[in-house]
């Protein structure tokens, strides 16, 4: 086990402070602001990352990271394979609750709602969009399934990329997009002491209403 005292690991949040005259009314729009704004700092590398839990059928929440690809109100885009893990998952409980992370702005927001899966055509369109590599990749890769070793999937992509030389990648049919429809946002802002500022947006009717939240 590790030597280090990760107890005495901390440092204050600076960056900036959140009030409520400060926030959008609109959820998406404050969340268009701070995408925004994480886009212009270069020293986020990855700005649309974002974690997504899901829960299995024995209430257990599995996360991981994946990258947005579209947003509006209409809802939080990301792409995947329909036969994964997440997939299976969703097929059981379609809730699922996002999280953005931007440890260089001491932000973070929260989004919590139920993801369908987005119109096919769509998905083939973002499919050929992608590097060729990228597409190949989904081509062979089943997804969250036991593999003996690397050396079988990179087999597998030399196969793929020999079969398709020259020709149009077929965009599988288990691989596509789901759509994320919020009905809570979070967005916290770190502060000195620990006293951070959280407000919450959730969803009534056809309105937001807006709460400051105790650190």
């Amino acid at each position: 086990m590790p030597n280090r005292d990760y107890h005495s690991e901390r440092r204050e949040y600076n960056f900036a402070s959140l009030d409520r005259d400060q926030i959008d009314t609109n959820p998406f729009e404050q969340f268009t602001k701070w995408m925004t704004f994480a886009h212009q700092e270069t020293e986020i590398k990855d700005p649309t990352a974002m974690s997504v839990t899901t829960v299995d059928a024995e209430g257990q929440p599995h996360s991981r990271v994946v990258l947005l690809k579209e947003f509006s109100s209409s809802g939080f885009v990301f792409y995947t394979n329909y036969n994964s893990a997440k997939a299976h998952e969703l097929a059981n409980n379609a809730k699922a609750a996002l999280l953005f992370f931007w440890p260089e702005l001491d932000r973070q927001i929260r989004i919590e709602g139920t993801i369908s899966k987005i119109d096919p055509e769509k998905s083939k369109a973002y499919f050929h969009s992608r590097p060729r590599g990228s597409q190949l990749a989904a081509l062979i890769s089943e997804q969250s399934e036991v593999v003996t070793d690397r050396a079988t999937l990179e087999q597998r992509l030399q196969q793929a990329e020999t079969t398709y030389q020259d020709q149009e990648i077929p965009a599988p049919s288990n691989w596509g997009g789901y759509q994320l429809k919020a009905n809570l946002f979070e967005f916290w802002q770190g502060r000195p002491n620990r006293l951070h500022d959280r407000f919450r947006y959730l969803k009534e009717g056809e309105d937001w209403q807006i709460d400051r939240l105790c650190p």
